[in-house]
């Protein structure tokens, strides 16, 4: 039980690298597979910075017999080893042993990056049950050592003797501490060095591992870039190319560009990207930009060419289906998501790689027009191939669920239409508001689905209690398209889905609730644009013979400012759906000619994520700090 005697003496201050290793997960992922090899990539990014900026030309990376001790080794500058005139001790063991503490904040030591936060070389000495660091520069070699996360000795000069040359050399053994048993996978760490050849060119990379008895030892240098890898990376996932030259394009400008991409005649998409020679395994908004500028430069060259057979209507997965592409971005700023560094967040960047590629691939087809007829081709059999399997499960699913009526909840109200482009559900708040709905809507196309009251909070409660609840599963019944990993948005059997709630407060969080639980269950239904949100109005306003509907009580007041002085209007406030007729609900609220409803989108992902976390989430005091925060908007609600 927790102590209710709670004081100053109480609170602990992490000092140093004391964070790191209390919360590993936060610097590098986890304490699994993948984070034991991050440390590798970031020792080894921060040298492939150099090579990026033009000071070194050679890495050299070495495993252990035991498979737990790793050496970096460069040719470039060398860390710096002089006294910090702040802080006072050398700048080496500032680097190893202070968070945010790098050469790369400031803009002249290097021009692009991928150590971006000053912790990488620190969350690995952190992590590290013993280091050792060389430095050559200047004529001499220095040397320090350390042991999670703390010098263990003094910089000292290594030889009196001159050296030739500069680089550094990082010799680290992962802590099992925090790591356990776990190893190096030499094939790994092999692959990602040998990907780094192909997205540097000039950059020669050895290998030796060790754990291989004799050792093993391997060059990496390969001059042809992103060309070349994306024949290697075809070949290596069995797939036949649709034309025989793939289209390659190099940009200098900033941000700098590279890029190869093919068809193949496989079913799905593969991308690789990466920023300033980081991989961002998921994606971002370079990766987005180059998504559709492919879509939009195909979609230009066949709309130029006139290439379409009457009524094919390539989507954007058309498009890409089949599609192998390689990018690689250098950012001056890159934002990463996390210190991992998967996905990059600069919004700007998008419109440019967008407005870079989209030129320069419609420019190539146009110049190679046998293999633009090749593509055109494959996109062309894409497309009847997705329609046709869309009308083959339209027929087989919507007439199995509309003719079996056990399959679907009782209290829904289906449309007769079988055909998801047209047809559409409300969600409707009651079964009074329900009522007036199945009265008013159009039976053809529009579909009812009557909640008795708040839904459950999808955000607090575990898989197993939202499958065992009733109104849920009901929404997911009748959607069609399951939920969670059975998630198929081809079964969808309403291409549009309203949430129809009252105009009040309880309405508002209903209607949370429910997109919580699309959001957390069902999220391709929200990101693929299917969810909307009705606005029946709150108030009717008689003017006369006029009648006006307005949402809320801003457009209430504005309708008041635009009546003849002389004219007493009257005014009904609806307590709820229940009191509109079903006539009045269908003239303002389902009418697609006169309604007014909002598509429910999510431009920023994090930002989402983030918000529905401190709404619906378990943490009360996330919620309060948003309402106090925000309590001046809410001074006049009503509520």
């Amino acid at each position: 039980m927790a102590t209710t005697n709670y004081t100053a003496a109480d609170i602990t201050v992490l000092e140093g690298l004391e964070p790191v290793r209390k919360r590993p997960g936060m610097y590098i992922g986890g304490v699994d597979s993948r984070g034991l090899h991050h440390l590798v990539w970031e020792i080894v990014d921060n040298a492939v910075d150099e090579v990026i900026n033009g000071y070194a030309s050679r890495i050299e990376v070495r495993l252990g017999a035991d498979g737990r001790e790793v050496e970096v080794s460069d040719n470039g500058r060398g860390i710096p080893v002089d006294i910090h005139p702040k802080y006072r001790k050398s700048a080496l063991e500032l680097i190893l042993t202070t968070l945010h503490a790098g050469g790369k904040f400031e803009q002249g030591n290097y021009v692009h990056s991928g150590g971006l936060h000053g912790v990488g070389s620190s969350v690995v000495c952190a992590l590290s049950s013993e280091m050792a660091v060389n430095v050559r520069r200047d004529g001499h070699e220095w040397r320090q050592t350390y042991a999670q996360g703390k010098a263990t000795s003094k910089v000292v000069k290594v030889s009196t003797e001159k050296v030739r040359g500069s680089g550094t050399t990082v010799r680290f053994r992962a802590d099992a501490e925090i790591f356990g048993k776990l190893s190096f996978d030499a094939d790994e760490i092999r692959d990602r060095l040998e990907a780094k050849t192909y997205l540097h060119r000039g950059l020669k990379v050895v290998f030796v591992d060790e754990t291989k008895k004799p050792s093993v030892r391997e060059e990496f240098e390969h001059d042809g870039g992103l060309a070349d890898y994306l024949l290697k990376v075809v070949a290596e996932r069995g797939r036949t190319p649709t034309h025989a030259n793939g289209f390659a394009f190099v940009r200098d400008a900033d941000p700098r560009l590279e890029l190869a991409l093919q068809w193949t005649e496989s079913t799905d998409e593969h991308f690789r990207s990466y920023v300033n020679g980081i991989p961002t395994p998921s994606g971002g908004t370079h990766e987005n930009g180059l998504k559709s500028g492919i879509v939009k430069a195909v979609r230009n060259y066949l709309a130029t060419h006139e290439l379409l057979p009457k009524g094919v209507n390539p989507s954007a997965e058309d498009v890409r289906e089949g599609l192998v592409a390689l990018l690689s971005a250098y950012v001056l700023e890159p934002q990463f998501q996390g210190q991992t560094k998967d996905r990059l967040n600069n919004p700007e960047v998008a419109a440019q790689v967008d407005g870079a590629v989209r030129p320069a691939l419609e420019n190539w087809l146009n110049e190679n027009p046998s293999l633009a007829e090749q593509i055109v081709g494959r996109i062309v059999m894409a497309t009847r191939a997705r329609e046709a399997s869309r009308a083959a499960a339209q027929q087989v699913t919507r007439k199995t669920a509309v003719s079996h009526r056990l399959n679907l909840p009782g209290k829904l109200a289906d449309c007769s239409s079988t055909d998801p482009a047209e047809s559409e559900l409300f969600i409707v708040e009651g079964d009074s508001a329900g009522g007036s709905a199945k009265q008013g809507r159009d039976r053809h196309t529009q579909a009812i689905l009557p909640l008795r009251g708040k839904v459950l909070n999808a955000e607090q409660a575990n898989s197993a209690k939202v499958a065992g609840n009733k109104e849920l599963t009901d929404i997911v019944s009748a959607l069609g398209c399951g939920s969670g990993a059975d998630f198929d948005i081809g079964k969808l059997r309403y291409g549009k889905v309203f949430l129809l709630m009252d105009a009040d407060a309880d309405g508002h969080h209903i209607s949370t609730l429910l997109l919580t639980f699309f959001w957390r269950h069902l999220p391709k239904l929200v990101s693929e644009g299917h969810v909307y949100l009705a606005q029946p109005p709150l108030y009717r306003v008689d003017a006369g013979r006029e009648t006006y509907w307005a949402l809320d009580e801003a457009e209430r007041d504005a309708i008041f400012a635009k009546l003849p002085k002389n004219v007493k209007p009257e005014v009904m406030r609806f307590k709820g759906l229940g009191e509109m007729m079903p006539e009045q609900l269908k003239s303002t609220t389902l009418d697609p000619r006169r309604r007014r409803a909002l598509r429910v989108t999510v431009p920023d992902v994090l930002e989402a994520e983030r918000t529905l976390s401190d709404l619906m989430g378990k943490d009360a005091s996330a919620r309060y700090r948003f309402i106090t925060e925000r309590a001046r908007e809410a001074d006049s609600l009503d509520v």
